[in-house]
């Protein structure tokens, strides 16, 4: 979906900075982004009303917070309201993704404990066949997203072949 205004390098600037850090007073926002507070403000509705922006939130340590497993459960073919449903019923799923290919979902889940990974797991493959792959160590999270620029997209490098 495209946006209805061009965003500036400010308002990629303000993007940036929320994205590190979502609890910044729009004072510092707009020192950061060498603006002042009420140009900031207003550019922040503006991108919150274009639905760029459409949350703010915590991220939080899941493994202080006693769950010491996070995996990735991929579900085949299974009936598309169930597994919603089984989602939504399944407070230990963290991401949910419908995708193509041989898998028809991936989903993230924090648990305690490999048994408490057996018991979510368990529940999945009541409806299909399921893999689990339990997460070692992430090497990318949360990673801030700015506007996509044309000119950074290199092309692929292709193999020249003697005809």
């Amino acid at each position: 979906m495209a946006l209805n205004f061009e965003l500036d390098a400010h308002d990629t600037r303000i993007l940036a900075e929320l994205q590190a850090d979502a609890r910044l007073t729009m004072a510092e926002l707009g020192r950061r982004v060498h603006l002042s507070q009420p140009a900031v403000t207003e550019r922040v509705r503006k991108l919150e009303a274009a639905g760029v922006i459409t949350g703010y939130r915590a991220t939080v340590d899941l493994g202080r917070l006693g769950y010491g497993i996070r995996a990735l459960i991929r579900i085949g073919r299974a009936e598309y309201a169930r597994v919603v449903k089984l989602i939504q019923q399944t407070p230990e799923c963290i991401n949910a993704y419908n995708v193509t290919g041989e898998d028809s979902w991936v989903l993230e889940i924090a648990v305690i404990d490999v048994a408490h990974l057996d018991a979510v797991v368990s529940k999945f493959c009541l409806l299909t066949e399921t893999a689990t792959s339990i997460i070692l160590n992430p090497a990318r999270e949360h990673q801030p997203m700015l506007p996509p620029r044309r000119e950074d997209v290199k092309p692929p490098i292709r193999k020249v072949t003697d005809a």
